[in-house]
């Protein structure tokens, strides 16, 4: 009976094997509806660091089952020379594979950078698309990799071969593909292959069908959403503030030369309480005249002149084929609405045009926001004053939300599913300084969309930006939990998806 006692309170000290776990069956025809992160630690040489199998646990522990790991191969060779493969520094990798058997979470090994290929910075110096030089040493590091890891269940690990390939025809990337394919295969005969798609992850490869590997698409869409201020992207400083769900108003105000422009932008109430309307002028052509309107009388009029010099513009423009100025204002105007209007309006009624990048509407502490497109010769639409759930909404007819998703993003893939791929969605997320408030609306409908397809997913990340742990978000109540700062309205949606 004492030892009876005593293996007991031994097997409480054990951690969980592998045969304890349930692992999922997973097929290149069937991808299991894993959810997961991915873990960042080989994700760039700059800044490489060990494996924590805190991540692992932790995962495991809030009840998720996967992770990715993106790996740039400069971390595992000799003195930048890519013949070189430094075994020894494979034993960190070692680890992360076994803490996942471990914990339960099948690891998913991807080539964020191979040889001859990446979306980072800097580029490779020769191009895995065209140079049998560069598609010779990626399908030997794939091999080395395959063969390092031969014999694992693919319930347990899978690899996938390049991340988010860009800036290559569907034909070209399936035969380079298809080359790393048969070395990883000569390795690993039965190893579970998963391929990225097309157009940095967003488009299938019907190419690689017959090649016997599932595919992973991306959850960055839209962008102005999901990489919001995000500093590694291009005019980063200039994005406009998004929304969720995301109405689409042209915002180009013509004057009345410009008759199909040259017509109210409406918003439709009820102003239930006193609110302000905000409206971020961006460019103006020459001149205009902006007058907005409440049930037909007027709130405000204002002229805008662009000249040189100074003025309320931050940047003159002057365009000597017009022999005009077109100044970038950038300046938010304020309007009062008053309690009880049905219906605002805006009219821009003199001179060439002006664009409105932005409106807002705030009352009772929160405001709604519609980001303007750029359309030209598109009449400016309407927009539609939502309560949801307290929060103040702007929606427009055509506008981007979850069916808009579904038709955008899942479709496409369902077709490819549909000819016997298994799929999976390898990278989702929005960037910590999209407003938390239209974050989580927006992976709601993210997850919903998921869930109905059948499709596992992978958040980019679990610590970060991206992730439920330590994102830095300026507007979120984070919680003290072992030692990391937690999202928990993040952390509760994932989990309940």
């Amino acid at each position: 009976m004492r030892n009876a006692t005593l293996l007991a309170l031994l097997t409480l000290l054990i951690p969980l094997s592998a045969a304890e776990n349930t692992w999922l069956p997973a097929t290149a025809q069937k991808l299991p509806r894993w959810r997961g992160f991915n873990l960042l630690e080989w994700f760039n040489v700059g800044n490489a660091q060990a494996f924590r199998e805190e991540d692992f646990k932790l995962i495991k522990e809030l009840g998720f089952n996967f992770v990715r790991i993106p790996m740039d191969y400069r971390i595992w060779i000799t003195n930048g020379d890519w013949e070189q493969i430094n075994e020894a520094k494979f034993a960190e990798l070692d680890q992360a594979v076994k803490w996942g058997e471990q914990y339960g979470l099948h690891v998913s090994l991807n080539f964020h950078r191979g040889p001859g290929y990446t979306v980072a910075q800097p580029p490779e110096p020769k191009v895995l698309w065209t140079d049998a030089d560069a598609q010779r040493v990626c399908a030997k590091h794939w091999a080395f990799v395959a063969k390092r890891y031969r014999g694992i269940p693919n319930e347990r690990l899978s690899v996938d071969l390049l991340n988010e390939p860009a800036n290559v025809e569907s034909a070209v990337y399936a035969a380079v593909a298809k080359h790393l394919i048969a070395a990883i295969r000569a390795a690993d005969p039965a190893r579970l292959i998963i391929s990225d798609g097309l157009d940095w992850g967003k488009k299938p490869c019907f190419e690689l069908v017959d090649a016997n590997v599932a595919q992973a698409t991306r959850g960055y869409a839209p962008f102005e959403v999901t990489h919001f201020r995000a500093d590694w992207v291009e005019g980063w400083e200039k994005m406009a503030t998004p929304a969720w769900p995301m109405p689409r108003v042209a915002g180009v105000m013509g004057g009345p030369g410009k008759p199909a422009m040259n017509m109210p932008l409406r918003i439709d109430g009820p102003f239930a309480t006193p609110a302000k309307l905000r409206l971020r002028v961006g460019v103006v052509s020459d001149r205009g005249n902006l007058i907005v309107k409440a049930d037909g009388k007027t709130l405000w009029e204002k002229t805008f002149v662009s000249s040189s010099g100074d003025g309320e513009w931050q940047e003159v423009v002057y365009v000597a084929e017009h022999k005009i100025f077109q100044n970038r204002f950038d300046r938010d105007y304020v309007v009062d609405v008053p309690t009880g209007a049905q219906t605002v309006t805006i009219e821009n009624t003199v001179g060439d045009w002006l664009t409105i990048r932005e409106i807002g509407v705030s009352a009772g502490g929160n405001e709604a926001v519609a980001p303007m497109t750029g359309e030209w010769n598109e009449p400016p639409g309407a927009l539609k004053l939502n309560v949801d759930q307290g929060n103040l909404l702007l929606t427009s007819s055509g506008g981007r939300d979850r069916e808009w998703l579904w038709r955008t993003t899942i479709l496409p893939w369902k077709e490819l599913e549909n000819k016997g791929v298994g799929v999976m969605v390898g990278e989702w997320g929005a960037f910590d300084q999209t407003p938390h408030d239209i974050t989580l609306r927006w992976m709601e409908d993210c997850l919903i969309n998921y869930q109905k397809a059948g499709w596992g997913w992978a958040l980019w990340n679990f610590r970060g930006g991206f992730g439920p742990l330590d994102s830095n978000r300026s507007d979120v109540t984070y919680e003290d939990w072992k030692g990391h700062k937690l999202d928990r309205k993040m952390l509760e949606l994932l989990q309940r998806y």
